[in-house]
């Protein structure tokens, strides 16, 4: 049901578009963007009236604490699980995920008018009708509170950990300031903090690595958060792309029963990912394709 994402070939597909992903300070030729996170959920309001407990009923989620939803099974040695995509589909599902990315430092170009956001993909994706999970930073979810709750109650959406400053797990990483073992595992806490702080709901265990990279030591970093670390087959080529059709076609070209496909949540990074989408979704639903959210995937 897995596939190792370590792979010289995968690695050169991704180059260009990890890159530039990286953003902030002290990377090499990227441009500015960044990742997403993961949210949480509310609390219930307390009873008018005291109450006998009842000891069948389900506790009620805590916000910013990932919701219940299926995960793998802890990897060799304990080591934190990678999923990649669904192997053997009997039918035709693929799940489009987008990350929101923005890293720690990158404050200052919001202030100035910077835009790391991108809500009307969100609002598409809603027209269109397709789950998605979006992969967000814990600094992504601060910086656009309001947006990261509609995002995180909005039952078609579920909000996956890009970790809290899109700092890199494993170093070289295209220039990404790098994070040892205890900084990484924090990392992880702390976007799961902004989310619960901006009152997100829909929160799953999944985590992307920053840049996609990460290795052994990465995973047994993590292995105490109890998340399953989900990477991608396709490679949607939407960082920086200008032309929607060139993202359309590499993104069909890529799909296969099952496929997890990595694109941007992010309008200065990726500014014609919404275009793109409206192309992608009506062609894989003509092909047969539905969409489900990575929860789907992973629990089939």
């Amino acid at each position: 049901m897995t596939i190792s994402v370590r792979k010289a070939a995968a690695a050169a597909v991704l180059g260009t578009c990890l890159t530039a992903c990286g953003g902030g300070a002290g990377t090499t030729g990227a441009g500015p963007e960044a990742r997403l996170g993961s949210p949480a959920a509310s609390a219930a309001p307390s009873a008018p009236t005291p109450a006998a407990a009842d000891p069948s009923a389900p506790a009620s989620p805590q916000a910013g604490a990932p919701g219940k939803a299926p995960t793998m099974a802890p990897g060799p040695n304990g080591l934190t699980p990678v999923f990649e995509r669904a192997r053997q589909q009997s039918e035709k599902t693929v799940a489009l995920t987008f990350d929101a990315d923005m890293t720690s430092d990158q404050g200052p170009r919001a202030e100035a008018g910077e835009h790391f956001d991108n809500p009307q993909l969100i609002s598409t994706l809603r027209s269109l009708k397709v789950p998605s999970t979006i992969f967000m930073t814990g600094r992504w979810a601060e910086e656009y509170p309001d947006q990261t709750k509609s995002i995180g109650t909005d039952p078609n959406f579920e909000i996956a950990n890009h970790s809290y400053s899109h700092h890199a797990f494993k170093s070289p990483c295209y220039g990404l300031p790098a994070l040892d073992g205890a900084a990484a595992r924090a990392d992880v806490d702390r976007a799961f903090d902004a989310f619960r702080k901006a009152g997100a709901i829909n929160t799953v265990p999944y985590f992307r690595f920053p840049g996609g990279c990460y290795d052994d030591a990465a995973l047994r970093a993590l292995s105490t958060a109890k998340v399953t670390a989900v990477q991608w087959d396709v490679v949607s080529g939407d960082a920086f792309a200008k032309d929607p059709g060139a993202v359309a076609e590499q993104v069909l070209a890529g799909v296969k029963p099952g496929s997890v496909v990595v694109m941007h949540c992010t309008r200065s990074a990726a500014p014609v990912t919404e275009e793109a989408i409206q192309k992608i979704v009506p062609e894989l639903r003509k092909r047969g394709y539905r969409f489900v959210k990575v929860s789907e995937l992973i629990g089939n």
